[in-house]
Order: C-alpha cells, then structure tokens, then sequence
C-alpha cells in the first residue's frame, strides 16, 4: 500500500465529482434508468469546457449513493460533502456552477 495524498495536495485538487449511474433490476428507481450516464458526460463536458476536468477536478461514475430516485440520477462532491438527487442532464451546468463558480473560479471555495 502506498500513500498518494501528497500527490493529489500538490496536484492542487479541489473536488471529486461522484455521479451515480447504478443499473438494479428491482422494482425500485436506480440511477442509470433515469439518466445517469447522461449525467456524467454533462459533468465532464461542464469541466472541459473550463480547463479543469482531471486536472483540479476529478469525475467518477459510482455504484448507489443512495439517494435513489425515480426523478434523477445522484451526485456528490467532496470533499465538500455535497449531496444532490432527482439530478438530470440540464440540471448540470446551474448545478456545477453554483458549486465551483462561472468558470469554475471558486474551485479552492469549499463554501
């Protein structure tokens, strides 16, 4: 095992992006039937679009995050421990933008 937290420090990291896009064949509401994926690839669009996808920000895909819902797919950022639900692709940009600002200028802002 070999400890990388000073590689992501001085990398100037700022956020983790985790959007759930969980398949479940159940009767209840998962993510990747109401537009998970769709999700995701909005968020890294938002970020590219800014020059900070990889590099202060990281972007994963997530298993359930348990905030299952019929309406939208779930998304978390850290380590500002922020939590969203019912979350769909045109929800993306207001979304990003009032956590990391226009431009993503706030990003080292954990508000």
């Amino acid at each position: 095992m070999r400890s990388r937290t000073e590689d992501v420090v001085d990398d100037d990291f700022a956020a983790h992006v985790l959007v759930c896009t969980h398949v479940r064949d159940s009767e209840y509401a998962c993510c990747a039937d109401v537009q998970g994926r769709n999700v995701y690839e909005a968020v890294k669009t938002w970020l590219r679009d800014r020059d900070v996808f990889w590099s202060r920000v990281r972007v994963a895909e997530t298993s359930c995050l348990g905030l299952c819902s019929a309406e939208g797919t779930a998304v978390a950022i850290h380590p500002r421990n922020r939590w969203y639900s019912d979350v769909v692709p045109d929800d993306v940009p207001a979304l990003l933008e009032a956590e990391f600002g226009a431009g993503a200028s706030r990003l080292n802002d954990p508000r």
